[in-house]
């Protein structure tokens, strides 16, 4: 099933997507599926981001090939960080480009959207916990990451976290292909089965350290091929199984 948020009639809804129509439904990361039941031509509504996190957890380094090429050492552990929620956007918004950076990258990521409150959960656990699974591009600043020797300010901006065009439930992400295409040109491709720690080693490691909520978000690292942005460009991120989420620069 695909899960969507979107704008119609000027409010905002909540529905599933079933070839080109939407059935408009509660919020599936917000306690229910009730409210008004309409149905909407997916042409005539505008997609939003299809969760809206209370917080991003951010997990670096997740491919060895990435880490070989940011010349850093694979981790022993996952490596994370936060990003803000103020970060997302969704499929066809603008991603803006600081005035305070001169290289801002695209990375493609797998994103996992919480289908409910959990902590301490073991891996084994984490399935039941997961609503679906989403585009994500973690955008960052690399200039302003290299100059601060930590990551807050580089990867926080406002939009600096695209996602969508939807969620995928019911999918296995141990095996999903991977890319990002800059300008309709291929610059990253991977596959999840490359993944240092898999998902549910992901979910679970930090369910360990803070108690994760209805809609927030987990994204899983980006492979090898991370590159700079400029305005005008347009960056594309394809999941298997998902779909596409394209966003431009200005």
């Amino acid at each position: 099933m695909r899960l969507v948020r979107f704008q119609v009639e000027g409010r905002s809804a909540c529905g599933a997507l079933d070839h080109d129509e939407i059935e408009e439904r509660g919020d599936p990361a917000r306690g229910g599926s009730g409210g008004r039941t309409m149905v909407h031509p997916l042409s005539g509504v505008r997609l939003l981001a299809p969760c809206s996190p209370g917080k991003i957890v951010a997990v670096g380094l997740n491919y060895r090939h990435h880490a070989a090429e940011m010349g850093l050492a694979v981790p022993v552990e996952p490596v994370i960080f936060l990003k803000p929620s103020t970060a997302v956007i969704g499929p066809g918004d603008i991603i803006r480009y600081p005035g305070m950076s001169a290289q801002v990258d695209y990375e493609a990521e797998l994103g996992v959207v919480i289908r409910d409150r959990v902590r301490n959960i073991a891996p084994d656990e984490v399935k039941d916990h997961i609503l679906g699974y989403t585009c994500a591009n973690d955008v960052t600043a690399r200039d302003l990451q290299r100059k601060d020797g930590q990551w807050t300010r580089a990867k926080s901006f406002d939009t600096f976290c695209p996602i969508g065009p939807w969620i995928e439930t019911g999918l296995d992400p141990g095996n999903l292909l991977v890319e990002s295409y800059l300008n309709g040109e291929r610059r990253q491709s991977s596959r999840t089965a490359q993944f240092i720690f898999p998902v549910n080693y992901l979910v679970s490691f930090i369910s360990r350290i803070m108690t994760l909520n209805p809609g927030d978000l987990i994204i899983t690292g980006t492979p090898s091929g991370v590159g700079p942005m400029k305005p005008g460009d347009e960056i594309e991120v394809r999941i298997e199984g998902i779909g596409s989420l394209k966003n431009k620069v200005r």
